[in-house]
């Protein structure tokens, strides 16, 4: 029996928690809260299926201090399992035999997941006109000759300024070594990769190859606070051969970018923590998309890189502490150019990086990404672009002025902070419909093509289980809950409606509502908490778009752009319902994928694209939110749904709201005890 004086522990990255008392197993823990934990062996410490990572240090915002001690040593399973299997990876631990002694926050590594979380961030398929800043030369040498005593690195660099143009060649340090090898491999004939981005800078040679090479490769790669998303693309025939993606691992540190900053503060270690985990993650994923496309590391010659402006700089290496408060002062805000093996990446010694510029301080490189590829500054019509994530960047605009800014939603959105929250991974939760008459719903997950209600699903559903509900899921219930007149316009669940269903309860001091529940896993309950968790989330979001028309001197939006895997898959009539977005036309609210990572792989793929980016982003003109009175105005009356004073008659025309009747918040602020009704198959 567990009570809140025994430790807490935080599981990573579902952010599930709880009290356990000294002695109890991790796997244990895990399992009691949900957490998927693979164990084959049954705790026998034999299979080695239930490695976890524990995380030590100070998190702030979820009041833990891990300390080594806080885990159990080293236990004799574990000894015999690095006896007979050989030696865990540095700072895992097998869960079934390492015991909680204290306050403790334990990382489950992506790779011993078996139903992981889906990554969907798939590449957009968009032709784009091709000018690398690779240039692939084939040239034949002059042998050496007594009677013309020029070194074979300088009789190269002649044959490449006689066929090709390039003067006053830079070579890479690593190449030197190799020259004359190489050359004479070829027997004298070789292929030269040279760099050369901006059109005033001196190339640079940075790989060499015996004989005739006639391909490149280069990878473009969202570095996300959730997720990063990598695609690997031919330079020569612009094809993307491979994506991949995976958790961003800086979760464990925090799941949004302020904990994160926090944890930098209060760790003396913690942002060469971050850094080393962030680069990892790539170094993994660049194997993962050179294996899935038969390409070898050593080809990728040149790399973009996009994120938010934390990301950007512990991807870096930078300090983010000036970006946790005012004036919230980038360290770099111009494009970054540097070489693969200076940020520790695993592949050619002569490989470049350029990573997009950032906007403003808190509208980063992914948002300058985002922007080049959805053009809101080329359009003539209002045009808004948002990247809905752990902090929504927003850019608004169009051929005469483009204004941009952040607003902090949190990660609600993406399912955590919400009880049976969860990110997208099969079993999760993900449509939902409920019948305005009896409140009885419908869903379908991730994984399963059939609703609830159709044949088959049970079967089908039974690998998986339902789980929790994923980010495009917790849209769709809020949104249907309102629409079935379970939730008011203020966000209050209204317990009289008890009386029309048992699915809506009295949960301590509120109400909640039992989207599902079965005999073979959990009850899914959608709690007050939950709804004022996306109140806020949402609120946020507008009140940063309505922020930008005031700036714009605008009542009216033309067009909206959902960017980013979250906003790829939110139903736009939703995002309606639940006022995310201003009021417009439905067909004209779009999702557009991960177009921070189809930016980034525009400007790897045309250096003019990079040219242009870095203009735009000198003409964007900035909003700071924090400094703006109006924001809170704006987020008070968007905490309604839709909104308090905001109309949305294109919305009316598509879905009759219910009539306005706000009650009061009769939850007065205090996070409510569950208490669960009685278990019923949905």
């Amino acid at each position: 029996m567990t009570k809140p004086a025994d430790p807490l522990v935080l599981f990573m990255p579902s952010g599930k928690r709880g009290h356990f008392p000294i002695g109890t197993p991790i796997l244990d823990a895990a399992r009691e809260l949900g957490v998927y934990v693979e164990s084959v062996c049954g705790g026998r410490g034999i299979c080695g299926r239930c490695q976890v990572e524990t995380q030590f240090g100070k998190f702030a915002k979820h009041g833990i201090e891990s300390l080594e001690e806080n885990a159990s040593g080293w236990s004799a399973k574990e000894v015999r399992y690095t006896d007979k299997r050989g030696a865990l990876k540095e700072g895992r631990r097998l869960s079934c035999s390492t015991t909680i002694q204290g306050p403790l926050v334990v990382d489950i590594p992506a790779d011993t997941v078996v139903n992981q979380q889906t990554i969907r961030k798939a590449v957009d398929t968009r032709v784009i006109e091709r000018n690398p800043a690779i240039h692939m030369c084939y040239v034949e040498v002059d042998e050496p000759d007594m009677h013309k005593p020029l070194g074979d690195l300088d009789r190269l660099k002649v044959m490449l300024e006689k066929d090709w143009g390039f003067t006053d060649l830079l070579v890479s340090q690593h190449i030197l070594p190799q020259v004359q090898s190489i050359l004479r491999t070829g027997k004298w004939a070789v292929t030269a990769a040279v760099h050369r981005d901006l059109k005033t800078s001196r190339p640079t040679l940075i790989a060499l190859y015996p004989g005739l090479k006639n391909e490149a490769f280069g990878i473009a790669c969202d570095i996300g606070s959730t997720t990063i998303a990598m695609h690997l693309s031919s330079l020569l025939s612009g094809r993307t051969l491979a994506s991949s993606g995976t958790s961003n691992p800086q979760i464990r540190f925090g799941e949004d970018l302020m904990s994160r900053v926090s944890y930098v503060m209060m760790n003396p270690d913690g942002r060469e923590a971050m850094t080393k985990a962030v680069r990892n993650a790539i170094n993994g994923l660049i194997e993962n998309v050179c294996a899935e496309a038969g390409v070898e590391p050593q080809d990728i010659l040149d790399c973009v890189f996009v994120g938010n402006p934390i990301m950007h700089h512990l991807f870096l290496g930078i300090d983010p502490t000036e970006l946790g408060g005012a004036p919230f002062a980038l360290a770099v805000s111009g494009a970054v150019h540097t070489w693969a093996t200076e940020i520790d990446l695993q592949m050619n010694e002569g490989t470049r990086v350029y990573m997009l510029p950032c906007i403003a301080g808190h509208v980063g490189a992914d948002a300058a990404a985002a922007t080049l590829s959805e053009a809101p500054h080329k359009q003539d019509k209002m045009a808004l672009l948002v990247d809905v994530g752990t902090n929504a960047e927003i850019v608004l605009g169009n051929t005469q002025r483009t204004l941009a800014c952040s607003s902090p939603t949190g990660p609600a959105f993406e399912g955590a902070e919400i009880s049976c929250g969860q990110r997208a991974a099969p079993g999760a939760i993900e449509r939902v419909r409920i019948n305005p008459q009896t409140l009885e719903p419908r869903i379908r997950i991730i994984g399963v093509e059939q609703w609830s209600d159709e044949p088959g699903f049970e079967e089908a559903a039974r690998a998986t289980g339902v789980t929790g509900i994923c980010g495009s899921g917790i849209i769709e219930v809020m949104a249907e809950m309102f629409l079935a007149g379970i939730t008011t316009e203020d966000g209050v669940i209204d317990g009289g409606k008890s009386v029309v269903s048992d699915r809506v309860f009295e949960n301590g001091r509120t109400h909640s509502y039992r989207l599902w529940g079965s005999d073979e896993g959990p009850d899914i309950i959608v709690t007050q908490n939950d709804v004022r968790s996306i109140q806020l989330a949402k609120a946020a979001l507008y009140a940063g778009v309505r922020l930008l028309m005031d700036k714009h001197d605008v009542e009216r939006i033309d067009t909206v752009s959902l960017a980013g895997a979250f906003g790829t898959f939110i139903d736009p009539k939703y995002a309606l319902v639940l006022g995310l977005v201003p009021d417009c036309e439905v067909e004209n609210v779009n999702a557009v994928g991960n177009a921070a990572g189809t930016g980034a792989r525009m400007a790897l793929l045309n250096r003019d694209h990079r040219r242009e980016i870095e203009d735009t982003v000198h003409k964007i003109e900035k909003i700071e939110t924090a400094l703006e009175p109006k924001f809170q105005e704006h987020f008070v009356n968007a905490m309604a749904f839709p909104n308090k004073v905001e109309p949305f008659p294109r919305l009316e025309q598509l879905v009759k709201l219910p009539e306005r009747s706000l009650q009061s918040d009769n939850d007065g602020g205090v996070p409510p005890k569950r208490r669960r009704g009685g278990r019923r198959r949905a």
